[in-house]
């Protein structure tokens, strides 16, 4: 069972992943005003001081409901804090979570940094939580993104068209949905995106 009050910590050699709480604000603003890029497919994007801050606001208010659990991310190896990443979409009648809304700063990107935190994340969730099933959405145009999904396991199952509103609030987007099953996890899932990791 997920205790939405506790102050869950993710860890290995290389990252920390620890609540994100409003006075991470400082360590997370300079990202939305120094590279706003970041946010080119997010449909909720914090591409700036004052986004920064409604978009912290809003996670705390989803933990309180019980919706969403965010975590702010702390590479090792930079010694610095990188970017975010949640778990959303918690369903623990059906055993199932989505994970995303993960940014990191572009110094932090393409280091292996997003395999230590997603190795950690579903290892916690099939393990601790015992969810059977982790899903992931993007952008179908991110071909980044789902190209780091399929590189720690994940199927793809398909695309919803235009399915939710791009962060102009006009347009909208099609997302792909990936996802890993526990079963995936246990059979092997695991254990190759352990190697990836040394």
């Amino acid at each position: 069972m997920l205790d939405f009050n506790s102050e869950i910590i993710l860890e290995n050699e290389r990252v920390l992943l620890r609540p994100l709480q409003s006075t991470d604000y400082d360590l997370l603003v300079p990202f939305a005003i120094n590279e706003p890029e970041i946010w080119t497919y997010s449909h909720v994007p914090a591409n700036s001081a004052e986004k920064m801050k409604t978009y912290i606001d809003a996670t705390l208010i989803a933990r309180a409901s019980k919706a969403e659990y965010a975590f702010i991310v702390f590479d090792k190896l930079q010694n610095a804090y990188a970017g975010c990443t949640r778990f959303y979409d918690i369903q623990l009648a059906n055993s199932s979570t989505q994970l995303g809304y993960t940014w990191y700063g572009k110094k932090f990107q393409g280091t292996g940094l997003n395999k230590h935190c997603k190795f950690l994340m579903l290892q916690f969730a099939f393990e601790v939580l015992q969810m059977q099933r982790v899903e992931f959405r993007a952008d179908n145009n991110n071909a980044r993104s789902k190209a780091a999904m399929l590189s720690i396991g994940c199927t793809i199952e398909g695309v919803l068209r235009n399915n939710v509103l791009k962060a102009d609030g006009i347009n909208r987007r099609d997302s792909v949905i990936l996802s890993i099953l526990q079963e995936e996890w246990v059979n092997g899932g695991k254990e190759n995106l352990l190697k990836k990791l040394t």
